[in-house]
C-alpha cells in the first residue's frame, strides 16, 4: 500500500490479526470470501494508474489546474459571479474539519452550531427576497426552480390545468431545466414575454418570473404578479440576493416562491459549485417545500434550541410521496454565505451592491459613449449589448486575446456582468476590450434603481454584532464547539460511510485554478478541469465496469433522478413508451421511490426475506403481473440489511428478461471496491455517492455528488449528451466540479491496491463490531455464512417491548459517551445501523463498543427495577454542563454516571450544548429565522 493508504486506512497488520482472530477467521481474505459470493468477486486487481504519494499528487493536480486559464476579468455572469472570500471565513469554515467533516444535524443536541448558522442562512434569504419562510439551502438554482414549479402544481388546487409560464428571458440554463422536469410530469411548458402572458384558457396553474432577468432587466413585478394571481395562478421568481439589497424583492411583490443563487455571498465559482442555492416561499406553502428546515424549539428543560423542522415531509418517511426526492443539501456553502453576511453587515451588503450598480453604470456610459447599443435602462448589475455580427465577431477575438469571458447570448447580443471583483482597473480594461479602444478615467455615475426597495434589511442582532474579525472569529469557534464531528469521534452512521476527508485531498479547493472557474467558460480555458474530469471517469469506469459516466448530479438523489431519465429516454426511444412500472424492493433508500415518481414511474414495492435479500418468488409475481410494462429495478447493493445478496445476478437477469433495466443505487461502493463490479454482474446504470465512498465531506449535510454510471446502451441517453437524453437536471453540465478534485485525489493516491483494502477493512471492521456486539443486541441480517458487508443492524425491539427504553434513546445516550449515534431506525424499526468505515483505529472501534455494551448494562438497571423506566440515564440522556452544575439533583443515579459514565471522557469531554430537543413542540410552533439574541442567552 502507498503511504497514504496506510494512514487513511485505520487498522495496521497487527490489529488486523487480532480482529480476525475475534471473528473467526484465518485471515481478512478468509472473512471476504465468506462475505461476498464469489460469482461475483472480481479476480484480477483494478488497471488504474500506481499510488502516487502526497506530495506527487498535489504536484500532479497542479499540473491539471495550471492548465486552466484563469482570465483576467470573467463577466458572464447568468446565475453565476465572482466575489471575495473573506479569509477569516475561507479558514474558519471552508477549511475547517470541524465545520466540513459533522453529518447532516439528525441529531440536534449535538449539531446547534450548525443548526445556527444554517437558521442564519434562512433569516438573511428570507428577509431578503421578502416571503416568510426559507429552507436551507437547495443544489443549484435551475433544480430549485424545477421544485418551485413542482411545488406550485402540488399546491394549486383551484387550477386543474397543466400549463406553466416562463418568462422568456429566464436564464437559458433554468428554462432547459424546467424544460426536462416537466416533460416527465406532464406539464406544459410555454415560454414567452410576460407582457404576452396569456391566462384566458383558466388552465395555468403558475408563472416563473425572472427579476433581474437574463438580460439584466429589473422588472416591476407586482402587476405581473397581480394578473397571474387573478387568473388563479400561482408565481415563482427566479432573483438575485444582492440585487435584493437594493431593489424593491420579490416577495413585496406578491411572488409565492423565489429561488436563486447564494453564491455571490463568499463562495469561490467553482466551474459550476457547490454553491448554496436557496428556496423561500409563502407560509401556508411550509409543509410542501423542498430540502430541509430548520426550525426553533425547546429542549426539556425549556431552553431555545434548534433542530430540523418538518421532518415526515422528506423522503425516507413518505417515501414515493415526499415532497421532493431531495437528500442533500448544500449546507457547508449556506453556513459560509451566512457567514458573509455577518461580516459585512447590512450596511456592508448595501455599500457592496452600491458598489456594484454604480461600477454597471459606470460601464453603461462609457458603453454609449462609444457607440454601442445597450439595454436595459432599469439594471442592477448586468448589460445586454447590441452589436451587429462583425463588431461581435471583432469582440471574441479581442475578448480571447485580452484573456475576458464574456456570455455570448448570440451573434449580435452580448451580456456582461459586474461583481464585487470589478474595480476601477477591471472596468477600464473592460471597456477597452468591448469598446476597441483605451480608456483613460471612466467618469463616475450614481445609479438609481427605479423600484428602490424601502424595507430594512438584515435588523436580527446576529447581522449586526460582529463587526470585527475578532467577534467573528469567535462567533464560528463558539458554534463550531457546539457540533460533534469527526475531529472529536467516529460517526458509524450505516449507510452514509463517513469516513476521513484528508486534508491532502482538500488542499485542491483553495487553489484558485480550480475555485476561480466559470462554469460556462469555453471548454478551450478549462483544459484541466476536462482532462481532470476524462481521468476520474476513467478511474471510476475501471472500478465499477461501467462505459460512461455523467458528472451533472449534484447529490445521490440527482443521480437517480438522472439515471432514471435516462432509463426512461432510452426505452422511449426504442418504442417501449408503455414501460413505466419501476420495482423498489422494501430495503431501498427512500430516495429511490421519490425519484422514480419525479421521472414519471408507478412505483410498485418488491418484499424482502427474513435475512433481508430480495424475496425472490414475490419478485417473479410483480414480473409476471406487470409483463411488458417493466421499465426498471432499483437494487442498493450490498443491500440497505447489510449484505451481498448471493442471489443478485439471478436477479438482474430476471429484470432483463422482462424487458426492464437495473439500476444500482450506488451508496454503498465503499463495500465493492476492487472487490467487485457492479457493472459485471448486471446493472445497467448506477449513481456513486461521491460524498461517501469517494471522500467528499458530508459538510453538516452537503455538498454531494451524486455521478451517474452506465453501460454502453445507455451512453447517448445521459444529461446532455445528445438530442435524445432528456436533458439536462441541474445548473452546470460537471455538477459541483470543484469538489471531483478529492475524489480524484483519493483515488490517485490509494492506487488499485489501496483502495481494494479500503473496501477489504471496512468489511472487516463491520465483523469485528459485530462480533464484538452480537452476545450484547440481537443481529437483524447475515448472509448464510452468517457474515455481513460493511454494515450490520442491531435490533432494539425487545428492549423497547421490555424496558420503554427506545433507540432514540440509545442515540441520545451515546452523545454522553462522546458519540454520534448510527443510523436511527432504518431502513427497520427500533434498529441502529452502523458503518465504522476504513478509517476508524481498532482503538475507535472498541471504544464504540465498550460504550454500546455499557449502555446495555445500563438498560439492565432499568429491566432489574433498579432505575425507573421514566427517570434514568437513557430517558434523560443527553446531559448537559448545566445538568452537571444543578443546584439540585432529583435522579435515582449520580451526575458522575450522568456526566462521565464508566469513567469515560474524563480528560476530554465533549458536552453537548442543550439537553434533549422537543421535535413536537418547534412543529407546533414554528419558527424558521432568527429569535431575538435573548432566546440564545436564556
Amino acid at each position: 500500500m502507498s503511504k497514504f493508504s496506510s494512514r487513511h486506512i485505520g487498522i495496521n497488520t497487527k490489529a488486523e490479526k487480532m480482529m480476525c482472530d475475534v471473528i473467526g477467521v484465518d485471515s481478512c481474505e478468509s472473512l471476504l470470501n465468506e462475505a461476498i459470493p464469489s460469482a461475483i468477486r472480481l479476480e484480477r486487481k483494478l488497471n488504474l494508474p500506481s499510488a502516487l504519494e502526497e506530495h506527487e499528487a498535489r504536484a500532479r493536480i497542479d499540473e491539471l489546474g495550471i492548465l486552466n486559464a484563469v482570465p483576467e476579468l470573467c463577466v458572464i455572469g447568468q446565475g453565476f459571479y465572482r466575489s471575495h472570500t473573506p479569509a477569516p471565513i475561507q479558514r474558519g469554515i471552508l477549511e475547517n474539519p470541524a465545520w466540513y467533516t459533522p453529518y447532516t444535524p439528525y441529531q440536534a443536541e449535538i449539531a446547534q452550531g450548525r443548526l445556527e448558522s444554517l437558521l442564519n442562512f434562512q433569516t438573511m434569504v428570507s428577509d431578503l427576497v421578502g416571503l416568510p419562510i426559507a429552507n436551507a439551502s437547495m443544489l443549484d438554482e435551475a433544480s430549485s426552480a424545477a421544485e418551485a414549479m413542482t411545488l406550485l402544481r402540488r399546491v394549486n388546487r383551484k387550477i386543474k390545468g397543466s400549463r406553466f409560464l416562463v418568462d422568456i428571458h429566464t436564464f437559458d440554463i433554468v428554462k432547459e431545466v424546467l424544460q426536462t422536469r416537466a416533460s416527465t410530469l406532464n406539464i406544459e411548458l410555454v415560454i414567452a414575454k410576460p407582457a404576452e402572458f396569456d391566462f384566458s384558457s383558466g388552465d395555468v396553474f403558475g408563472v416563473y418570473l425572472q427579476s433581474p432577468n437574463a438580460q439584466g432587466q429589473i422588472q416591476d413585478l407586482r402587476s405581473l404578479i397581480e394578473d397571474a394571481h387573478r387568473a388563479g395562478a400561482l408565481v415563482a421568481c427566479g432573483s438575485d440576493l444582492l440585487a435584493c439589497v437594493l431593489m424593491t424583492p420579490p416577495g413585496e411583490d406578491g411572488a409565492d416562491v423565489v429561488v436563486g443563487n447564494a453564491g455571490r455571498f463568499g463562495v469561490p465559482l467553482g466551474y459550476g459549485g457547490p454553491h448554496a442555492a436557496f428556496f423561500a416561499c409563502r407560509d401556508d406553502f411550509k409543509r410542501q417545500m423542498p430540502g430541509r428546515i430548520v426550525g426553533v424549539s425547546q429542549d426539556k428543560s425549556g431552553r431555545s434550541a434548534l433542530r430540523l423542522a418538518l421532518q415526515t415531509r422528506e423522503q425516507h418517511i413518505r417515501r414515493e410521496k415526499a415532497t421532493s426526492n431531495i437528500c442533500t443539501a448544500q449546507a457547508l456553502l449556506a453556513n459560509v454565505a451566512a457567514m458573509y453576511a455577518l461580516y459585512h453587515g447590512p450596511n456592508g451588503l448595501r455599500d457592496i451592491a452600491t458598489q456594484v450598480a454604480n461600477t454597471c453604470a459606470r460601464l453603461a456610459d462609457e458603453l454609449k459613449a462609444g457607440g454601442l447599443e445597450v439595454l436595459p435602462n432599469d439594471f442592477f448589475d448586468t448589460l445586454s449589448i447590441r452589436v451587429d455580427k462583425e463588431n461581435g465577431k471583432e469582440i471574441k477575438v479581442r475578448a480571447a486575446d485580452m484573456g475576458v469571458q464574456l456570455f455570448f447570448a448570440s451573434d449580435t447580443e452580448i451580456r456582461v456582468s459586474v461583481d464585487e471583483t470589478i474595480g476601477d482597473l477591471e472596468l477600464n480594461y473592460l471597456i477597452e476590450c468591448l469598446r476597441g479602444d483605451e480608456v483613460e478615467e471612466c467618469t463616475s455615475a450614481q445609479h438609481q434603481i427605479s423600484r428602490m426597495r424601502t424595507s430594512p434589511i438584515l435588523e436580527h442582532p446576529n447581522f449586526n454584532t460582529y463587526p470585527t474579525e475578532t467577534e467573528l472569529m469567535r462567533y464560528m469557534t463558539r458554534l463550531q464547539s457546539k457540533d460533534l464531528s469527526l475531529v472529536h469521534s467516529m460517526t458509524p452512521l450505516g449507510s452514509c460511510t463517513m469516513k476521513l476527508n484528508a486534508a491532502s485531498e482538500m488542499q485542491p479547493l483553495s487553489d484558485a485554478f480550480f475555485n476561480d472557474v466559470h462554469p460556462f467558460a469555453p471548454e478551450s480555458n478549462v483544459k484541466g478541469y476536462i482532462k481532470l474530469i476524462g481521468l476520474l471517469e476513467q478511474w471510476l469506469c475501471e472500478i465499477t465496469g461501467f462505459n460512461a459516466f455523467s458528472f451533472e448530479p449534484n447529490s445521490g438523489a440527482q443521480g437517480e433522478y438522472a439515471g432514471l431519465l435516462a432509463i426512461r429516454a432510452y426505452l422511449d426511444a426504442k418504442g417501449e413508451e408503455t414501460r413505466r412500472i419501476c420495482l423498489i424492493p422494501e430495503s431501498a433508500h427512500g430516495t429511490n421511490p421519490a425519484s422514480a415518481v419525479l421521472a414519471g414511474f408507478d412505483v410498485k414495492l418488491v418484499r424482502c426475506n427474513d435475512n433481508g435479500a430480495i424475496d425472490e418468488a414475490h419478485l417473479q409475481d410483480r414480473l409476471n403481473e406487470f409483463d411488458g410494462f417493466i421499465a426498471a429495478i432499483m437494487i442498493t447493493y450490498p443491500s440497505t440489511y447489510g449484505v451481498f445478496d448471493d442471489n443478485i445476478q439471478a436477479i438482474c437477469d430476471r429484470v432483463h428478461q422482462a424487458g426492464g433495466q437495473v439500476y444500482m443505487d450506488g451508496a454503498n461502493m465503499n463495500a465493492q471496491m476492487g472487490l467487485c463490479r457492479p457493472g459485471d454482474f448486471g446493472a445497467d446504470v448506477a449513481h456513486l455517492n461521491l460524498h461517501k465512498t469517494f471522500c467528499i465531506p458530508h459538510g453538516g449535510g452537503g455538498p454531494g455528488m451524486g455521478p451517474i454510471g452506465v453501460k454502453t446502451h445507455l451512453k447517448a441517453f445521459l444529461p446532455r449528451a445528445a438530442d435524445n437524453s432528456a436533458g439536462p437536471i441541474g445548473s452546470a453540465r460537471y455538477g459541483s466540479a470543484s469538489i471531483l478534485t478529492i475524489p480524484w485525489m483519493y483515488i490517485a493516491m490509494s492506487g488499485a491496491q489501496g483502495l481494494q483494502q479500503s473496501s477489504a477493512i471496512a468489511i472487516l471492521n463491520a465483523n469485528y463490531m459485530l462480533a464484538r456486539l452480537e452476545d450484547t443486541f440481537p443481529i437483524l441480517f447475515r448472509n448464510k455464512e452468517g457474515r455481513v458487508a460493511h454494515e450490520f443492524i442491531l435490533s432494539f425491539k425487545a428492549i423497547k417491548e421490555s424496558t420503554g427504553i427506545t433507540v432514540e434513546d440509545v442515540a441520545k445516550r451515546l452523545m454522553d459517551y462522546g458519540f454520534h449515534a448510527p443510523t436511527m431506525s432504518w431502513p427497520v424499526l427500533d434498529s441502529l445501523m452502523i458503518e465504522p468505515t476504513e478509517s476508524e483505529s481498532k482503538a475507535e472501534l472498541d471504544r464504540y463498543c465498550d460504550a454500546l455494551i455499557s449502555i446495555r448494562s445500563e438498560i439492565g438497571k432499568v429491566e432489574s427495577g433498579e432505575w425507573p423506566r421514566d427517570n434514568n440515564p437513557l430517558k434523560n440522556a443527553p446531559h448537559t454542563a448545566h445538568d452537571l452544575a444543578a443546584e439540585t439533583w432529583d435522579h435515582p443515579y449520580s451526575r458522575n454516571v450522568a456526566c462521565f459514565p464508566g469513567g469515560w471522557a474524563t480528560e476530554h469531554k465533549f458536552w453537548p450544548p442543550v439537553n434533549r430537543v422537543d421535535n413536537a413542540h418547534g412543529d407546533r410552533n414554528l419558527v424558521c429565522t432568527c429569535p431575538p439574541l435573548d432566546a440564545y442567552q436564556h
